[in-house]
């Protein structure tokens, strides 16, 4: 009997003891594994070449009748440029964006002015924003700490916290993602203000492999992305992938001149 006891205390104790420490060393990622997630996300995103992408926008806001948006997005890896051009609605028809490095301008075809903006500014009048279309950069903007391992409806995934690096201009400070273990795809992004607010839930449903004509080069796309406005309860926002090819882009598309034109 007395040994009987001292085997129940021992299990409870170290039933206590799992609780306390949260999740179980076997399944816990080492800081250099958790660098690792990060460093495949970053790079199944990213090519070698350049690329051009047709994105179809469905905005629903509360109380506003439901928006369509058509945006080719236009990437030149080596120089680090981004276009993000609009074709529909008729509003907003030759809205485009210009990124070079870290600088985000936007043309009004409207008032005919360049303006800088914000990475955290909505792209257009979707709720998307310019990190939505572009590379990820995760392990170079963010430490990650692992929070464990959960259960995404079908996947199960590891769940990490991400926390922007010092001097790194990031839309969001705070980072919680999902990453299926099985893949290393992306499937759930919440984005957090630095008081810790929820501001954004993304969810990526699936992923797409795209090769370029020569088989040279290959990155990884979202079919669809789901983002969900935590401010404002009501709005979501859809986008869908239509195309992506990955090929070479002439030069003079990454210029003002170029994105100025479309809208005459």
């Amino acid at each position: 009997m007395q040994r009987f006891i001292t085997l129940i205390t021992i299990l409870a104790a170290t039933f206590i003891t799992t609780l306390a420490i949260g999740i179980p060393s076997a399944l816990a990622l080492s800081e250099a594994e958790v660098q690792e997630v990060l460093k495949e996300l970053d790079d199944r995103r990213q090519s070698v070449s350049d690329y051009r992408a047709l994105i179809y926008i469905d905005q629903v806001e509360e109380g506003q009748s439901d928006t369509a948006y058509e945006l080719v997005v236009y990437r030149r890896q080596s120089s680090d440029r981004t276009v993000l051009l609009f074709t529909r609605p008729r509003a907003e028809a030759g809205k485009g964006y210009l990124r070079i490095d870290r600088n985000l301008f936007l043309y009004d075809p409207t008032v005919g002015n360049w303006e800088r903006r914000t990475e955290r500014e909505r792209i257009g009048g979707t709720g998307g924003q310019r990190a939505d279309f572009d590379s990820m950069n995760l392990s170079e903007n963010f430490t990650a700490t692992y929070e464990g391992e959960d259960t995404l409806g079908a996947y199960t995934a590891h769940h990490l916290k991400l926390t922007a690096r010092e001097g790194v201009d990031v839309p969001y400070p705070i980072l919680e993602i999902w990453v299926d273990k099985e893949s290393g795809n992306l499937l759930k992004q919440e984005d957090y203000a630095l008081s810790e607010r929820l501001m954004r839930t993304l969810y990526y449903p699936n992923w797409q492999r795209i090769r370029s004509e020569d088989g040279e080069s290959t990155a990884y796309f979202p079919r669809e992305i789901r983002i969900f406005d935590e401010v404002e309860t009501g709005n979501r926002t859809t986008m869908v992938f239509r195309s992506v090819e990955l090929e070479e882009q002439p030069d003079h598309i990454f210029t003002r001149a170029w994105i100025e034109s479309r809208s005459r």
